[in-house]
């Protein structure tokens, strides 16, 4: 049960290192200022006899094949959460699509399969977690992988409009210029780039990452260049939207979900026409 007065945050990330690789700023800041924060995350099922492709995944990171991958990164989750200072997080039953018939790359980012339940079975497993949150952040699917995808829509589905943050998913958006690229998928039209200074909680946020220690050589090139890239990033969308700090994270919010933002901690919005910030 929440405290009287404790305001709520979900995170609904695809997978185990979404949500804090693409808003794990954001979700250390919520916590700072009281809010009980909380990341749920859909695709996280083990596997007892993964295919060829899904077994590649691990073999490939120097994982031999009697290793419970996602029980490791289930592990690597939890203490990524605690870095930031969240509750423990929620791993829903879902596996990721390699788990699902999706047998190459490419098929990643192709729509879904006719017999891929996971689109069904999704807004059912979030919606009883959905219903008491007082704000909602999930990806925007930038870069169409279909696991992001699918999840865009049940949030979209499930979660009200007007309490829904929308994430640039990262690191997809580091090479998506376009930043209306995850429009069509769940964020609705009356949304606007709100940027949040993350300078603060940027280390945090690294540490975090770390965490992750059997994606950071595919993600990020190594462990010692994880810290780099994350602020690189950052910093990127600093420039990107004209923002006034050295280090942001940019969300899509609608007016409700943006002046719940606003009360926690100091934002500023970029619109196309640039109007002032507020110094955080």
């Amino acid at each position: 049960m929440t405290a009287p007065g404790v305001r709520t945050a979900l995170a609904i990330s695809p997978h185990l290192d979404d949500a804090v690789f693409s808003a794990g700023g954001v979700l250390a800041l919520l916590a700072r200022r009281g809010w009980h924060v909380r990341v749920v995350t859909c695709f996280t099922a083990s596997v007892d006899d993964p295919c060829p492709f899904a077994l590649s995944t691990q073999l490939d990171k120097g994982l031999s094949a009697d290793v419970d991958y996602m029980a490791l990164r289930r592990a690597e989750d939890h203490a990524a959460q605690e870095k930031l200072g969240l509750l423990a997080p929620i791993h829903l039953p879902l596996p990721e699509a390699p788990h699902r018939g999706y047998n190459s790359p490419r098929e990643l980012f192709m729509p879904p399969h006719r017999d891929d339940r996971a689109a069904a079975e999704l807004p059912r497993l979030l919606r009883r977690h959905l219903q008491f949150a007082d704000l909602v952040l999930a990806p925007q699917a930038i870069g169409n992988h279909l696991d992001h995808v699918i999840t865009a829509q049940a949030v979209a589905a499930e979660a009200p409009p007007s309490r829904t943050v929308w994430w640039r998913d990262m690191p997809y958006a580091a090479h998506a210029p376009n930043p209306d690229s995850g429009s069509s998928r769940g964020e609705r039209s009356e949304t606007s780039e709100v940027t949040c200074d993350i300078g603060a909680v940027l280390a945090d946020k690294a540490a975090a990452a770390q965490c992750y220690t059997t994606q950071l050589g595919f993600q990020f090139g190594g462990p010692d260049r994880a810290t780099e890239k994350l602020s690189s990033a950052a910093r990127s969308e600093a420039i990107r939207t004209r923002a006034l700090h050295a280090y942001v994270e940019v969300v899509r919010a609608g007016p409700h979900a943006r002046r719940l933002l606003e009360e926690s901690k100091r934002l500023e919005a970029d619109h196309k026409e640039r109007q002032p910030g507020v110094d955080c």
